[in-house]
């Protein structure tokens, strides 16, 4: 089974988290909340409060497939300040396996230097963390194993991408198909 672990920081976008949340279940996979605050209630940029799965500190991170990273303020640079975080990510990076970003939350990544001659995206105004990074404003972008989204209102293309990338392209269709959500270019 897919697995996913989506990080969860005070100030997230809410929207940013749970739209992959929901579509990586839809499409199968084992999708687990971890606050990166010691309570599993965390609370996001427009007020809304959810109930992670776990909290990241105790016992390790099981292996996942991908790990995502919402965007929103002040949540991303939380996430950016979490060194266990980010060594994480090092580690998801070194190794080739699916990391992906959206909004302000790329910056992260383009802070690390791990988007250097890649193409990405992220939120208006934020491109000059991106660090060498080859910017597109896309809705959603692939590089390697990098998966970046621009912001809200690219979380479904940011989710339809992922699903492309761990499940193929065809469940990517079918989904988009069972959601309603206009092919791009379309429909």
């Amino acid at each position: 089974m897919t697995k996913a672990a989506i990080f969860i920081a005070p100030g997230f976008e809410e929207i940013e988290a749970l739209t992959p949340a929901d579509v990586l279940h839809r499409a199968g996979a084992e999708v687990e909340l971890i606050s990166i605050t010691e309570d599993k209630s965390v609370t996001g940029a427009h007020d809304l409060t959810i109930v992670c799965d776990r909290v990241f500190e105790g016992k390790p991170i099981e292996a996942k497939d991908i790990i995502i990273l919402p965007g929103g303020m002040p949540g991303a640079r939380n996430l950016q300040h979490h060194a266990r975080l980010t060594d994480l990510i090092k580690k998801y990076y070194e190794e080739k396996k699916w990391i992906a970003a959206i909004c302000a939350a790329p910056m992260i990544l383009g802070e690390m230097g791990l988007l250097e001659g890649r193409k990405a995206t992220c939120f208006p105004g934020f491109e000059h963390h991106l660090k060498k990074a080859h910017h597109y404003p896309a809705p959603a972008i692939t590089d390697g194993h990098i998966i970046t989204g621009r912001g809200i209102g690219a979380a479904m293309e940011f989710s339809i991408e992922i699903i492309a990338n761990l499940f193929g392209p065809e469940k990517a269709s079918e989904l988009r198909d069972k959601m309603v959500v206009p092919h791009l270019g379309g429909d």
